[in-house]
This record gives C-alpha cells, sequence and structure tokens, in this order.
C-alpha cells in the first residue's frame, strides 16, 4: 500500500517553487480491563488518514483526508495550496526561507512480541491473574488490571524526494486498588496515570515487574488507611522516578516549549514564565541539573528517528549543570525564535498538523547511591506516585499530591505516610535541587495523555529520572 500511495502522491504534485508533504498515519489502540474479577468490555480503534502541508509563496496550507485514492490526494494538495496562498503575506514568517530536510529511512520500536499476536484470551488471563492476586482484604472495594496497547505506522513523503517509514508499538499496563474504612479512602496504583508505559509488545509486562506489583500495591493501599497525615513544615523532599516524571513534565517540559514562549497557547493552555532572552543566561536549576531531549533511549515511550517534519532526531542536552540552553522547539518555531531546537515537531494523528511537543525529556543521572542520597537527610519525606496536580498558566507556581509518602528520620526511611503533598514554584525549586542518585535509582515513564493545542492533540511523550532529593521545600498533608 504504501509504495502506491507513493506513487499517487508524487502524480499529483504540481510544478512550481513550492515544497509539499504528506504524512500518512495507520493507529490502532486496544485497552483492555478487568475489573474486581470481571472483565470489562473491550476497546478498540483504528483509524487512517493522510495530511498534506504544503509550503508556497511564503505561506502554509493544510489538508486532512481519509480518501487515500489519487483523486482524494489530489484534492487534498489542492486544498493545502488554496490555503498557503491565504497565508501567504500575513504569516509570522516566509515559510519559503525554511531550509527543508529530504529525510530517508526507516525506525522501529524494539518488539520482542507484538502485543496484538498473542491471543486475547492469553491478554484477559493475564490481567484476570493480577487482578485475583491483588484480592487480600475485606476493606479492599475496588481492583483493577488493565492494559492500553498502541501500533502506530506512519509514512512521510516529501516532494523532494523524502521517504520515512517509522512503526512504533508501546504497552502500557495499569493496577489500582482502593481501600475504605472508617470513613476514609486511599487508592495506591502501579503505573498510576497510565505512568508505567514503553514502546515494546507484551513483554513490557515482564519489564515492568507487573505479575509481582498486585500485592505489593494491595498491601501498600491497606497500609495507608493505617497511616499518619504527611506532616507540614519546610523540610528535605526526596521524589521517586515515578513522581518525577510529573515535575519534569510540568515544571520544565511545558515551560520551555518553543511555540508556548512565542504566545501559540496562551488562549488556550496558557503561556510560560520562560522568554527567550533567558536561553543560555538563566540558572534553571541547581548545577547538579541536567537535563536531555533523547529520543533514542530504547524503549522509551517518545523514541523516534525523525519528527513529523522530517527532522532527524538526536539527543540535546536542553538544560546543563542548571543552565537553560536550548527550547524544545521544531524547525518553523526555530525560525520564528532565531534560536537552536530540537526534532520535535509532532502531530498525535492525520487529521492534526505538527506543533512543538515533548518527547522523551529526562533527568540525567547523578552519581549517588539510594542509601547514600537518604544518609544526608535528618528529616524528610520520600514521595511516590503523583495522584493530584495543579500549576498556573505560566506554568511556574504549581502544587502537587502523591499517593504515598514514608518518612525519612536520620538517614533512614521511616513509617507510611498517607496524603502527601508539596508545592513550589519552578524558578526556585529546581535551584534547591541537593542530590541527584545513581543510575541504579532511574525509572523509565512517560504518559500518553499530554493534551495541548487548538483543536486539541493528546500524545506520548516519555520521561526517565533517577530519585532526586530536594531541600527546604514546601511540604504538607491532607488532601491537595
Amino acid at each position: 500500500m504504501h509504495q502506491a500511495l507513493a506513487k499517487r502522491f508524487r502524480d499529483a504534485l504540481p510544478t512550481g517553487p513550492n515544497h509539499i508533504s504528506m504524512r500518512l498515519v495507520e493507529r490502532r489502540d486496544e485497552a483492555l480491563m478487568v475489573r474486581n474479577d470481571v472483565v470489562q468490555p473491550p476497546g478498540t480503534s483504528e483509524n487512517i488518514g493522510i495530511i498534506i502541508t504544503v509550503h508556497e509563496g511564503g505561506g502554509q496550507g493544510y489538508a486532512a483526508t481519509p480518501d487515500l485514492s489519487a483523486s482524494g490526494i489530489a484534492t487534498a494538495i489542492s486544498r493545502a495550496r488554496q490555503w498557503a496562498k491565504i497565508t501567504a503575506g500575513i504569516s509570522v514568517i516566509d515559510t519559503g526561507t525554511l531550509a527543508m530536510d529530504t529525510p530517508k529511512g526507516e525506525w522501529r520500536s524494539p518488539v520482542q512480541t507484538p502485543w496484538s499476536e498473542v491471543p486475547i484470551s492469553e491478554r484477559i488471563d493475564r490481567l484476570r491473574q493480577a487482578c485475583a492476586a491483588a484480592a487480600i482484604d475485606e476493606r479492599i472495594i475496588n481492583r483493577e488490571a488493565s492494559v492500553m496497547a498502541n501500533d502506530t505506522r506512519t509514512l512521510l513523503l516529501t516532494s523532494d524526494g523524502g521517504e520515512v517509514y517509522q512503526h512504533t508499538q508501546s504497552v502500557g499496563p495499569e493496577l489500582s486498588v482502593v481501600v475504605h474504612a472508617n470513613g476514609d479512602t486511599q487508592r495506591r496504583s502501579f503505573g498510576g496515570g497510565r505512568g508505567a508505559v514503553r514502546q515494546g509488545g507484551i513483554e513490557v509486562l515482564d519489564q515492568l515487574g507487573f505479575d509481582a506489583c498486585p500485592l505489593r500495591v494491595a498491601q501498600e493501599a491497606i497500609a495507608l488507611l493505617e497511616a499518619p497525615n504527611c506532616p507540614t513544615g519546610k523540610m528535605d523532599l526526596v521524589l521517586a522516578p515515578d513522581q518525577m516524571m510529573l515535575q519534569i513534565h510540568e515544571s520544565i517540559g511545558h515551560p520551555i516549549e518553543l511555540d508556548r514562549i512565542l504566545g501559540d497557547e496562551r488562549n488556550y493552555a496558557g503561556t510560560s514564565f520562560v522568554t527567550l532572552d533567558m536561553f543560555g543566561h538563566y540558572q534553571y536549576g541547581s548545577e547538579l541539573l541536567n537535563v536531555s531531549f533523547a529520543p533514542d533511549v530504547t524503549g522509551q515511550l517518545a523514541s523516534y528517528g525523525w519528527d513529523d517534519d522530517g527532522t532527524q532526531a538526536e539527543r540535546v542536552l536542553l538544560i546543563e549543570k542548571g543552565l537553560l540552553m536550548r527550547p524544545l522547539g521544531g524547525s518553523i518555531s526555530q525560525k520564528r525564535g532565531n534560536i537552536a531546537g530540537v526534532a520535535n515537531s509532532r502531530g498525535c494523528s492525520w487529521n492534526r498538523p505538527t506543533m512543538d511537543r515533548m518527547a522523551n525529556l529526562n533527568v540525567e543521572a547523578g552519581n549517588t547511591p539510594l542509601d547514600e542520597l537518604l544518609a544526608g537527610i535528618e528529616h524528610g519525606v520520600f514521595m511516590q506516585t503523583n495522584t493530584s496536580w495543579s500549576i498556573d498558566d505560566s506554568r511556574n507556581k504549581f502544587q502537587f499530591g502523591c499517593e504515598i509518602g514514608r518518612e525519612i528520620v536520620d538517614g533512614k526511611l521511616g513509617k507510611i505516610l498517607k496524603n502527601p503533598n508539596y508545592r513550589g514554584i519552578s524558578a526556585n525549586f529546581w535551584r534547591n535541587l541537593a542530590t541527584v542518585g545513581d543510575p541504579s535509582t532511574v525509572g523509565i515513564f512517560g504518559t500518553p495523555f499530554c493534551g495541548k493545542g487548538e483543536p486539541n492533540q493528546v500524545i506520548s511523550v516519555g520521561h526517565a529520572s533517577p530519585v532526586c532529593h530536594f531541600s527546604n521545600i514546601d511540604v504538607f498533608g491532607g488532601a491537595a
């Protein structure tokens, strides 16, 4: 089919000084769940279509269609050219001055056993067993074991001979336990908010230790019922990688998106406290903070070879020794802002144009083992797994809550704490980064639910991080 589409596209190309691309997206999603030992109705969706992008006469135009026939492609090209003519002369930049790439190659997720090739009865049985294993106490009022799986194939063709094929497969399991007693309800999960998700096939469940998690999750949920509230006050805070995921996402990822800095999102998802003149000068965090745009991490959720505009993806440090060096901006935003960016121009589907998105955004590991990291803390709290979040529209002031905490006293983990929360200001929080865990503390997480843009685009991003220790943080207990 791809060869036939390529021929139809090239046959439909007009002559003249323009740059035209066609991006085909074939996507299949599946969701399976067992709740309280009852199999829920499976959810599946499949869609396929193309989007045409035209740069012509200084303007830019799009047209999308599920019609993959020769006439459908030709009509989409014609409509995109009309939009390019309309935007010529009123666009913020002359897109004809862009140096367009001619990408060629293939890229695939690392997959041992594709999820779709495992009989559905085996997939459901795996979830049944996990759900049943969590049934250890009558105070448990809800148990859920679920998996979301995605299979996406894209083909990018350009009028100057570019051709890139990419095939991404991912699996994201989750298990949650809700407990209730004496008017108190607590929830503990594995992969809260679908954070435990990676590229690959059914082997991802083994990589993440999914089968072994139900007993631990259930025991911790019950322990939360009997635990005291998290203390309140200024103290040391240690965040596990599954909470660092959210911290990175909200207070680094979104603020340094270049289109947001340029004002594109202010009417919808907000603006940013970061400004263009900060790059190369602004001390975003302590000297221990190193943050990478890392599309090359094997198995991480947003790894890829090329972005959706055809720019080859390469690993780049965005924050180096705490200094803000480079934004998350694709080729068009880079031209607008006159600043170097990365290959992160992405569209969530065939009927959405590309825009600046996070991909794999990771905090680099330090050299401190976990026991040594804890040893230097006299009084603090260790928090895991996000459960609530709030951040202002400039991505600066925030308040986050976690599922579970552990008291830290004289360098040792102590009793379990419930309802742990903390708050801060992005511009100061990262400067209080006091210790960064070594590679043995790193966890690889992500989310398939990052929303942005009008019309809305929900896309997958990845975040890896070691355990991190922050000093003098405002911590508090109770509902966030």
